[in-house]
């Protein structure tokens, strides 16, 4: 054990330096939503929390899209700082910058003017759909500062920076908590806005991140070298197409798996209002130890970006399994608190005994659950770093929709386990794509000739 850890050492450290403050980071995005659960259920009770979790349902789906094109500079920042090309840092994220505002904008369209037109026609209780609109109007709106925000995060986390973002995530948290409560329940003044409060909430602290954001990008000296090629200029055709050839599949890797997820919920909505309303309380807490591990995975990113830009083979595969192991220990412990506590943690969202019942069952689901979801980000991650992403694209839309989505929908409908049944289709397509990615990477990691082209991973 001492000669394996030794063996790994250097990179478990180098990993963690890196990861932790990206794992406080996309904790941030998840916080938002999980204090609005908090806020929501405390205060506007269960109906309004079935409507959080029906727009967040919704919302996921265009958000990772959202989210996903903006990743596509990550690798490409990493790949080309390792070949020491400043110059092109600066121009990738001129580029990046006007593909995420043209995407938002777009995103914003197709969410609100899109679902408003058959958000009635889900089969979803009627009083909590008359909840979800306004929520999801003012959800979709925070869309495009978030993505403001995730381009220069993005950049300067694939330059290795990355503490910045993750202290205006935490301060931004702070702050979306504090203004959700003071409009949902009408404080200082203030008269109680239900719903609508915490999406005035998350809307001002998205938006308040993307200015700090980017004046910390703009005025920090560290960041000069990369920004004299910045401009206006020097957006074009062939950099818009460099990143979306990674950002599209990346996106629809997460638009794969959150759609299941999204579907999944819209199954168990059908189902009942206390099981949709149960439903988020357990997939908010499952969300966060997930975007935890997302957080190792888009350090993976970096580093395997890093390695692959320098072509240094053996680091980058020593660099990428000392990430799986980090993941799994990391995930293993979340799930022994899933199990241990799974009576008390619903209570942080809700009092309604009910839900408490059914979420607690859930929670032991989703402890079994937490490696095959770390592993399968990670695998996500380490890929995406080495420029390999329309092979993974193709394994989560068969996990997720071929073997997780059915799966969930013949058990937990036709056979009639009901919510519990469509957990147990999530977890079938969770174990799939974990499976699959790690021998796609073990595939291309062992092979002896791996080169690049065009930034994309092929081996010979």
């Amino acid at each position: 054990m001492k000669a394996f850890y030794q063996k790994y050492k250097f990179y478990y450290r180098d990993s963690l330096k890196l990861a932790i403050p990206v794992v406080i980071s996309q904790l941030g995005h998840t916080l938002v939503q999980t204090s609005d659960s908090i806020i929501v259920g405390h205060f506007a009770g269960t109906t309004a929390l079935a409507a959080v979790s029906l727009v967040n349902s919704i919302f996921l789906v265009p958000l990772v899209i959202g989210m996903g094109i903006s990743y596509g500079i990550t690798p490409l920042i990493a790949q080309n700082n390792g070949r020491k090309n400043f110059a092109e840092c600066g121009r990738l994220l001129s580029n990046s910058f006007f593909l995420n505002v043209i995407t938002s904008i777009v995103l914003f369209c197709a969410i609100y003017f899109g679902v408003i037109l058959f958000i009635d026609k889900l089969h979803q209780s009627p009083e909590v759909v008359i909840q979800a609109k306004p929520y999801l109007l003012l959800l979709s709106l925070s869309i495009i500062p978030l993505l403001v925000f995730n381009t220069f995060k993005q950049f300067a986390e694939g330059l290795g920076f990355t503490k910045q973002a993750m202290l205006i995530s935490i301060w931004g948290n702070v702050l979306n908590i504090c203004l959700g409560i003071i409009f949902v329940k009408g404080l200082f003044g203030v008269s109680p806005m239900g719903i609508k409060g915490v999406g005035y909430s998350t809307l001002i602290d998205r938006t308040v991140m993307a200015i700090v954001m980017a004046i910390y990008v703009f005025r920090s000296p560290i960041f000069k070298k990369y920004l004299k090629d910045f401009a206006i200029r020097n957006i074009d055709r062939v950099r818009g197409l460099q990143l979306l050839k990674i950002g599209a599949p990346v996106a629809m890797q997460y638009t794969f798996e959150v759609g299941a997820f999204g579907g999944a919920a819209l199954i168990i909505g059908s189902i009942g209002m206390i099981e949709q309303a149960a439903h988020q309380v357990a997939i908010s807490l499952a969300a966060m130890t997930y975007m935890m591990a997302s957080g190792v995975s888009s350090a993976a990113a970096i580093r395997s970006g890093n390695y692959f830009g320098s072509g240094n083979h053996k680091q980058l595969r020593l660099s990428a399994i000392s990430n799986y192991h980090i993941v799994i220990a990391f995930m293993s412990c979340t799930a022994i608190v899933f199990t241990l506590f799974n009576h008390l943690l619903p209570w942080i969202y809700t009092s309604d005994k009910s839900v408490i019942l059914i979420a607690e069952q859930l929670l032991i689901v989703a402890a079994f659950f937490q490696l095959f979801d770390g592993t399968q980000v990670v695998g996500l991650g380490v890929l995406r770093g080495m420029g390999d992403v329309n092979v993974p694209t193709l394994i989560t839309f068969i996990s997720y929709w071929i073997i997780g989505l059915p799966v969930a929908y013949l058990l937990g409908i036709h056979l009639n386990l009901g919510v519990m049944g469509v957990w147990y289709g999530l977890v079938c397509g969770l174990m799939a794509s974990s499976v699959m990615l790690f021998l796609r990477f073990q595939s291309i990691s062992k092979s002896n000739n791996l080169i690049i082209v065009d930034d994309i991973t092929t081996s010979n």
